[in-house]
């Protein structure tokens, strides 16, 4: 890659780095403040993330940070964060690109070659947050390992992001999903003995992120106290190993191969109706009660041979046939109406179907955002509401190096020039 013009700029008294003359950019605006961001602010406005992570977990992370009002700057190699060449679709776009890195400023640099490398030297110097998910190494040949990145700036909140930690036989390997599903017992505990089942979804990749937003969020709180960042480390292990807390508790003496199945017996779970399937969950003697009497099953609802929760997974052959039978007179909507609060319960549904429904337009889950390829799409934004400050309106995610003329660039040596 050429090496990219240099662009003279110079320090805002609050510290930022900004243009002094670009004929496309304001000499008024900072690296890490956006003036493209309409609306209110958000709990993290004024803080500025370098998301040089790629795939979901990294990336996410990062878009749960902008959602709040963090300036996320999203640095990409010139080959493109690989999720971009992922099969998709979406015509001209992907879609899980698009989906895991709103709100998200894009730039392209090499980070081996000079005049790049030091573009992003100077924007470290100004950033709150960085987050990568480089395998083990990889950071301290870019020469961007947290030891030497905290000497240039001792505030910098760092997040690496890895497959199985920093320390041990496997924290070199790349970490992967549904690899990490499969390595930790997720999708025996999800299947059906003997046959293993993989969640749809990417569940580790996507908690993962949360932790990423989480533990940046708790370290910056630190900093407010100590004035100094730290190092925060995720890893889909932890991530895997962490959703699976209430099931991961093994006592002293206890046998290996314990049961630690939470279905309840095959009750609560998915069962047919006559159109489409119903999930229920009938685990307390009241839903039990009420799921008898609304199933036209009141001869079960006092029998004590199924009056708890063990009992009835216990005998499941024998209720699930009886619960089946009923359920199949009416469709999964009417039994979805007809259990309403008395049994907890939902029809199973498309994800497209949740563009339109009425409690996801209520609460304002799902924003049209204007895209240069696309036009308009449609998609999640602002996982946590905030009363007092909401954050600004989402936008799209990126095009590869869409940004590049946007973002301040220093000399070749790292300075910043005048």
């Amino acid at each position: 890659m050429a090496a990219r013009a240099v662009r003279p700029c110079t320090l805002h008294p609050t510290g930022n780095l900004i243009l002094t003359k670009a004929s496309s950019f304001s000499p008024s605006v900072s690296a890490f403040d956006n003036p493209a961001r309409d609306g209110p602010r958000g709990p993290l406005s004024g803080i500025g993330v370098l998301d040089l992570s790629a795939y979901i977990a990294g990336p996410y992370g990062c878009s749960l940070l902008a959602d709040q009002g963090a300036d996320v700057i999203k640095v990409e190699p010139p080959a493109g964060d690989n999720l971009r060449a992922y099969p998709s679709t979406l015509d001209g776009e992907n879609r899980a690109f698009l989906g895991v890195n709103r709100s998200k400023r894009g730039i392209v640099l090499d980070l081996k070659a000079e005049a790049d490398h030091a573009t992003l030297m100077s924007l470290i110097a100004r950033a709150d947050i960085l987050v990568h998910n480089f395998r083990p190494g990889v950071a301290e040949r870019l020469g961007i390992d947290y030891p030497g990145l905290e000497a240039i700036n001792p505030r910098l909140i760092y997040c690496a992001v890895s497959g199985y930690g920093e320390e041990g036989p496997l924290s070199g390997k790349a970490g992967y999903d549904q690899v990490l599903q499969a390595m930790t017992g997720m999708c025996v505990l999800q299947g059906k003995p003997p046959v293993p089942e993989l969640t749809y979804g990417s569940p580790v990749d996507y908690y993962a992120a949360a932790l990423v937003a989480a533990g940046v969020s708790s370290a910056l709180f630190e900093r407010e106290r100590s004035g100094k960042g730290q190092y925060v480390g995720v890893s889909l292990l932890r991530s895997a190993l962490t959703m699976q807390s209430a099931r991961m508790i093994q006592a002293e003496g206890e046998a290996h191969d314990i049961s630690r199945d939470m279905r309840s017996g095959g009750i609560t779970g998915l069962h047919p109706t006559g159109d489409g399937y119903l999930y229920l969950s009938a685990n307390t003697p009241h839903f039990w009660k009420a799921l008898c009497a609304l199933t036209g099953l009141d001869q079960l609802a006092n029998n004590q041979r199924y009056d708890t929760v063990r009992r009835r997974a216990q005998h499941a052959a024998e209720l699930v046939p009886q619960l089946h039978a009923a359920l199949a007179a009416r469709t999964a909507l009417e039994w979805e109406r007809i259990f309403g609060d008395a049994v907890p319960c939902s029809a199973v549904r498309h994800i497209e179907e949740m563009f339109e429904h009425p409690q996801v337009r209520v609460e304002d889950m799902v924003s049209s955002i204007a895209h240069p390829v696309l036009g308009y799409y449609r998609g999640v934004t602002r996982a946590i509401k905030f009363g007092r400050t909401p954050g600004p309106k989402p936008f799209a995610a990126p095009m590869l190096g869409q940004h590049d003329d946007e973002i301040p660039a220093t000399e070749s040596d790292g300075r910043i020039t005048a």
